[in-house]
């Protein structure tokens, strides 16, 4: 079963979200926050595979609060040795339509996945058992915002921003860019020639090195530090 928090302040709202996700057989709705500050608290109290957090909760405290539910200290899932203490949640955002600028604050504070608020029933519940496995999902209509955002982020600095960058290796670089191309381990080990096997270690490698938890914040990094162009 995958334990889900549920972080919204209408109850409306929340109660469509429990209605929805717990009509999945193997997804159980543990608890309903209705502020950040009781998010943090219910994250920690009731550890949560995921916790599901509305877009409304935005500005300072929204981002707060997905800084300090995902914990950015913690390593990939994938280095975590066997019995690690899985008690830091990951974190799915629901993004109100109109404030897609939010899904980039979010992303840099630790969360893990981001879809709309008008996603269908289907898309958020399969969004929820991704992001709990480890993984990472951010929905194409929010792929332009975070380019835009990251292209912005970049034109605003005085130097180039390469921090971790050095660190790898030309393999691991090009690893990064097929990551950041949207291919699968699959398709870069095909691409590549090498096997399945060595890809997970170049990816699990790569996360180390830059600091990142999933594979969504090293598509981020791969764009911000230049490695990969945004298209115009």
């Amino acid at each position: 079963m995958v334990s889900v928090l549920v972080v919204n302040d209408q109850s409306l709202q929340r109660l469509a979200l429990r209605m929805l996700l717990g009509a999945e057989p193997d997804i159980e709705i543990v608890g309903e926050a209705t502020s950040g500050a009781e998010a943090v608290r219910m994250s920690a109290a009731l550890r949560p595979d995921v916790v599901l957090l509305t877009g409304r909760l935005s500005g300072a405290d929204g981002i707060d609060t997905v800084r300090r539910v995902a914990g950015r200290e913690r390593p990939p899932r994938s280095l975590e040795p066997a019995g690690t203490d899985r008690s830091i949640p990951r974190v799915l955002v629901l993004i109100p339509a109109g404030h897609e600028e939010y899904a980039y604050a979010a992303l840099r504070a630790g969360a893990d996945g981001f879809l709309l608020e008008d996603a269908a029933p289907d898309e958020l519940a399969s969004a929820v058992r991704v992001v709990a496995a480890g993984d990472a999902v951010v929905t194409p209509a929010l792929t332009r915002a975070l380019i835009d955002a990251v292209r912005e982020q970049r034109a605003a600095r005085t130097r180039p921003y390469s921090s971790g960058l050095d660190t790898l290796t030309g393999r691991e670089r090009d690893v990064l860019v097929a990551v950041a191309s949207g291919w699968s381990n699959a398709e870069i080990a095909e691409r590549l020639s090498i096997a399945p096997t060595t890809v997970k270690t170049h990816v699990s490698n790569i996360l180390t090195k830059i600091g990142a938890r999933a594979r969504v914040q090293a598509v981020t990094f791969a764009y911000e530090t230049g490695l990969v162009r945004p298209a115009a």
